[in-house]
Parts: structure tokens; sequence; C-alpha cells
């Protein structure tokens, strides 16, 4: 995939491939603000309850296929009253891996827990469910997991174990909303699942998440923590009013992303530096996916190494990320570096179980492309890929002399 004269880059002072700058988010939704005008004209945009809010939580429930729905501020805060309607708090454990958001760490903390780092499966970003079982100590009471950058977890090997060693289950599905995990919709294989309809998510009202459970104890438990005259921890009638039309047409803007993201893996090709999400193959193969793993996409995820198969150091794969992540954003795409992770957190405040190898790699090497992009017209897709192509191209040549890793 390589020329050998090749298109001067924009991080160059070549012409960016998107001299317009990346789309952006939320879109100028016509839905959206019918909404707003409705929510104002019946006046309910200054009350604290009413028919928005209720709408949402039913609608959700039913996505979800779950009987109680806490609409409340933000998912962080909604893995916080997850974990305490579990009642996970001080002297216990919660697995979590080494890579993933980083309010899931803070929210295992608020509670009085403590986390137990574990590794990513490999080729991915999500646990890594063997990883789970060697963490295992009396202590540990629940696990908190991600689906991250189009990549799903084992749901089923996940609850498996954790109904195997009294454990529970808080899925976090912030990132997949309208994903479905073999067979399920994300969110309602844990005790209890997780939502964010922040800013820039898939579903968004600027602020606002979801916890959803079937379990009668944690809805029960969440009220009385969560009630204090008022719910402490509310979203109000004009984000349920916007979330609505959202919900109502995730399905389509779903299948949109997904054919976005397998038309991008199919004209980047094939760059040994260049690991794009692996995608389910369905029955026909790899241009099909599995209709019980639809993996849904905010940040598709991206793994970078510029020596192939040649073994580069850590701090090589990190630079020839960063270079990577500066050249796209100077052609007017939005990609960028994915988390930070958990590795540098002292023995103080988490306990690391096993090697961290996946998730050293994801720190250093995993790049993600922001989901507005995903939306676009084929014709923008194929630009996209082709400015992704331009840089990959010339990622080895700008860190050759990078030092090898230690063999």
């Amino acid at each position: 995939m390589t020329s050998s004269n090749p298109r001067r880059l924009a991080i160059d002072g070549g012409r960016p491939a998107f001299p317009e700058g990346p789309p952006g988010w939320p879109t100028q939704d016509e839905a959206v603000h019918r909404a707003l005008e409705e929510v104002f004209a019946d006046g309910n945009w200054g009350r604290y309850e009413g028919p928005y809010l209720e709408k949402l939580a039913a609608g959700l429930a039913a996505k979800h296929r779950v009987r109680h729905v806490r609409l409340c501020s933000s998912g962080t805060i909604a893995v916080e009253l997850a974990l305490r309607g579990l009642k996970v708090g001080e002297g216990d454990e919660v697995v979590l891996a080494a890579y993933d958001f980083p309010g899931n760490f803070r929210a295992i903390e608020a509670v009085g827990a403590r986390p137990v780092l574990v590794d990513l499966a490999p080729g991915g970003w999500t646990i890594d469910a063997a990883a789970i079982e060697r963490a295992l100590s009396p202590q540990v009471r629940a696990v908190v997991l991600s689906h991250l950058h189009g990549s799903l977890a084992d749901m089923r090997q996940i609850r498996e174990l954790a109904e195997r060693h009294g454990l529970a289950i808080v899925e976090d599905a912030s990132q997949a909303p309208g994903a479905t995990v073999q067979g399920r919709p994300a969110g309602s294989w844990g005790d209890v699942g997780v939502l964010s309809f922040g800013g820039s998510k898939l579903l968004t009202a600027g602020r606002g998440g979801a916890v959803l459970t079937q379990r009668d104890d944690v809805a029960q438990r969440i009220t009385i923590f969560a009630d204090r005259g008022n719910d402490a921890f509310p979203i109000s009638q004009i984000q349920a009013a916007i979330l609505l039309p959202q919900l109502a047409a995730l399905e389509v803007r779903h299948a949109a992303r997904l054919a976005s993201v397998q038309r991008l893996v199919r004209q980047v090709g094939q760059f040994p530096w260049l690991q794009p999400v692996a995608l389910p193959a369905g029955p026909s193969g790899a241009d099909d996916v599995a209709a019980d793993n639809s993996p849904a996409f905010y940040k598709m995820g991206w793994l970078i190494s510029a020596g192939g198969n040649n073994g580069l150091s850590v701090e090589a794969a990190s630079l020839a990320r960063s270079w990577f992540t500066k050249a796209l954003r100077a052609e007017g795409v939005a990609m960028d570096e994915g988390f930070r992770g958990f590795l540098r957190r002292t023995s103080a405040r988490c306990r690391v179980a096993g090697p961290l190898e996946n998730a050293v790699r994801a720190v250093a090497q995993t790049a993600i492309l922001h989901h507005p992009a995903l939306l676009q017209p084929t014709e923008y897709i194929d630009r996209l890929a082709a400015a992704i192509r331009d840089v990959a191209s010339q990622l080895p040549a700008r860190i050759s002399n990078a030092p090898a890793a230690d063999q």
C-alpha cells in the first residue's frame, strides 16, 4: 500500500484532505429541534417530573429488556449508583481492566472499594475473562467492564464466571448504545448496565446517564441513596425530550456507522503496522457482521506499531501512535490517542493481578476515530480511507530510527 511518490501530507505543509475540518457533533437534527419546541410549548421544560422522563425511562427499559431504569446526571455517577445498589463498599474489591475510562476507577474508589487491575483480552480493548478469574480473592465482590472502541466483551463467559463465583457485574455500555452482544443488547448482560448521554456520546443531551437493572433490590437501594427530598442526581425534562428522537433513530444510525466502519476497513487495506478493530465475522465472511455480535462505534479503535512484527519498544510504538494521530488531525480527521489507563496507579490505590501486557500495548498504541465521521456519505468515507492510507504509508519512515524492543 505504499507509494514511491507519496502525497505531501498536511503535517508537512500539504493541503489537508478535509480543509473544512471534521464533522461536528451533535448534528443539526430536525427531530431534536422539534422536541425542544414541544417541551417549551407544553411548559414541561421547567418541571421536576413529567412525561418526557417517563417516556425515556420506558423506552430504555424496553430496548434493554429490563424492569428498572434510573435516569441520572452522568454515566460516571451511574457507575457509582450501580455499585451502591449492589452493596459494594468499604473493604470490598472490584475487578477492572487496566485500560478503561478513568471515571470507572474513581467510581470504585468513591464507594470505598479497591480496584483490582487485570489485563485486556488480546487484540482489543475489553477485559480478559480469564484474567478476572485469576484476580479473585475473598474480597472481590464485583466486576466493572466496558465495551470500548468497537470491541465487545465476552459477556457469556464473564456471566458464567460471575455466577460461579458469586460476583456482580456492572456492564458499562456508555460507548456502545445500540450494540448487540452475543444476542442481547449491550448493557443488559450485567446485574446492572450503565449508559452515558454526555455531549460527545452517540445518544447525547450534553450531560446525563442511566442505570439499567432487572433486580428489584438494586433499584430500591439506588432510590434510597439518590432520593434526598428530591432526586440528587437528576436529568431534566429538556434532556429527556431531546434524547427521545435520538433513541428512535438509534437503530438506523447504528447500521450506518457499522457500514462505514466495514467500508473503511476494506479500503484502508492491510498494513502490518496498522490494525483496525476486529469485526465479528458473520456467515458471509469479513463483509458481513454476525447478527448476534453487532458492535457500536462511539470511537473506532486502531492499534499502531510502525515496526509491524519487528518488535518495537513500547516507547517507539507510542511515538508512532503520536505521529499518526497528529498527522491525521492535520488532515482534518478527528483521530485521537486512547485512554491513559491505570498502569501508573500506586499500590496504595489498587491491586494489580497478573501481567498487563495487552493493557500496556493499548495505552501505548491506541488511536481512536471519533464517530461523527461514520455518519457521512460514502464519498466522505472513501476520502477518509484515502487520508488514513496516505498517513499510514508514511508512518514507518517517520520513526525509522526508533529503538527495537528487547528480545
